[in-house]
């Protein structure tokens, strides 16, 4: 199999599987490689003592806005109890507030602080630098198969967002 020099890594290209057929092996293929890019861009010096779904949750605020719990456990992925021992970690560390809704007390909406803000810009910054210095490494042909790809995978992306995948309850 060739190899590409990525930085000072060799690394191992397998040969492309067709993916026009919808094939599982292809689709297989995708996610894993998908899934181990997502995995290794996650860990930041920013994010500092913060989980991986701690982080998950403040983005789901930024992306948004102010929301009621029940709604922001939908919206990380994540069950209401596992939710309610986040949010006072994240409301403790000035990365979210409460809001009580005027009229109903008992509902009760979080959104992000500026400083949970900053926070993710800093992780943003982190991660898309420690992707840009790899893609630096592409040649030309590669990176263009790659921006060629964007625009798909957005689309999967959001077709997954609104035909979530059986079983994909709220288990985080």
């Amino acid at each position: 199999m060739p190899s590409v020099n990525v930085g000072a890594t060799a690394v191992t290209v397998k040969p492309a599987e067709p993916l026009g057929d919808g094939s599982e092996a292809g689709a297989a293929r995708l996610r894993i490689a998908i899934a181990r890019l997502s995995r290794r861009l996650r860990p930041t010096a920013a994010a500092g003592s913060l989980t991986t779904t701690e982080v998950d949750v403040l983005v789901a605020i930024d992306r948004r806005g102010a929301l009621r719990l029940s709604d922001l456990a939908g919206f990380a992925g994540l069950n209401p109890t596992m939710l309610s021992r986040l949010i006072p970690k994240l409301e403790g560390a000035g990365l979210m507030r409460r809001l009580v809704t005027v009229g109903d007390r008992r509902v009760c909406r979080v959104d992000i602080s500026a400083k949970g803000r900053r926070l993710l810009e800093r992780i943003r910054l982190e991660r898309n630098d420690a992707l840009s210095r790899l893609l630096h490494d592409l040649d030309s042909a590669d990176r263009d198969a790659l921006a060629r790809a964007v625009p798909v995978l957005e689309t999967l992306a959001e077709r997954l967002l609104e035909q979530p995948l059986a079983g994909s309850a709220s288990t985080r």
